[in-house]
């Protein structure tokens, strides 16, 4: 293994990196302090709590076509930190952060279910990975405003859609510095197809706060090719129960059968169910069929459906719910 010199010299006096990050973080404090800083912070939480982007003079600058608000935001966000980078490149800037072989994502502010971003798309990366063959929808509201750069994308919104099914119409669109646009993610997604040098896009997205469903269809034939409730914490502990159903976790099953008939997203509460009813058929079964006899639970028909199914396939099951 090639160990760089500056990295060796980090393993015998690590003062410098510590002092650039110390250096950094207080840098972090004063701009969230500063007047444009703190301003972001109080719209942030205004537009996570469900207020429109209108009402809020910080953001709706921010997005406004043609309004240099938005590239003065980010050129003085990134200029206060460059300088110390370039010369202590080892040091990290205290805020969240996404990097992966085609994009760079910044948060420059976040509250709850909402976030202020900035995206960077790297056109070389871009063109490594391979074409799109599906599309997904996520349930939220999405602002870009196009910093620099250009690309050419595709808009796909959902015309009509069934069980497992769903039908396109796609419009080809051109990226350009200034342009903003808006997007219901639940009906709407941009696939962006080609980078031609760097594009960076400053973004606002508010999610629901639970019971989302991403979907994700096959663009060749509309087909559902996946689908996973859009809440971090609800997709956590989706996670969480099918792994209890896993290793066995028999003594997991009330729990499960519980967080079933709990008012929560469709797709934890289906996965809970399911999980209860193969580590205890008794515990599960019986939550099973409580949901299936609610005329008001959004889970009651497909709970039905199911009941029918398992009674026609193990008839002993009639007698336990």
């Amino acid at each position: 293994m090639i160990v760089r010199s500056e990295l060796q010299a980090l393993r015998v006096d690590d003062h410098q990196q510590r002092q650039a990050q110390a250096d950094l973080a207080g840098i972090m404090v004063a701009w969230r302090a500063s007047r444009l800083g703190s301003g972001l912070e109080q719209s942030i939480r205004g537009y996570a709590q469900g207020e429109q982007l209108e009402h809020l003079p910080p953001f709706a600058r921010l997005f406004a076509p043609g309004d240099p608000a938005a590239r003065r935001l980010a050129d003085e966000f990134i200029g206060k930190f460059t300088g110390l980078l370039r010369a202590n490149p080892w040091g990290q800037v205290p805020v969240p952060s996404k990097l992966d072989d085609a994009a760079a994502t910044i948060v420059l502010a976040a509250a709850g279910n909402a976030a202020l971003v900035i995206q960077a798309i790297d056109g070389d990366g871009l063109r490594s990975r391979p074409a799109a063959l599906t599309v997904s929808f996520s349930p939220g509201e999405t602002h870009d405003h196009i910093l620099s750069g250009t690309a050419t994308a595709r808009r796909i919104e959902l015309a009509a859609e069934d069980e497992n099914r769903a039908e396109f119409v796609t419009t080809p669109c051109e990226l350009a510095p200034g342009s903003v646009a808006r997007r219901d993610g639940s009906r709407q997604s941009l696939l962006i197809e080609a980078v031609s040098s760097t594009l960076v896009i400053l973004r606002l997205q508010r999610r629901p706060t639970s019971g989302s469903i991403t979907r994700e269809f096959n663009l060749a034939d509309g087909m559902l090719a996946h689908q996973a409730t859009a809440n971090p914490r609800e997709s956590r502990f989706e996670l969480a129960a099918a792994l209890l159903g896993r290793i066995g976790r028999s003594d997991a099953a009330p729990l499960l059968a519980a967080m079933a008939e709990e008012r929560g997203g469709q797709s934890l509460r289906w996965q809970a169910l399911k999980e209860s009813i193969g580590l205890d058929t008794a515990e599960g079964f019986a939550a099973l069929t409580r949901i299936a006899g609610s005329a008001t639970d959004e889970l009651g028909a497909p709970a039905a459906a199911l009941r029918a199914q398992l009674v026609a396939t193990y008839p002993e099951l009639a007698g336990l719910g």
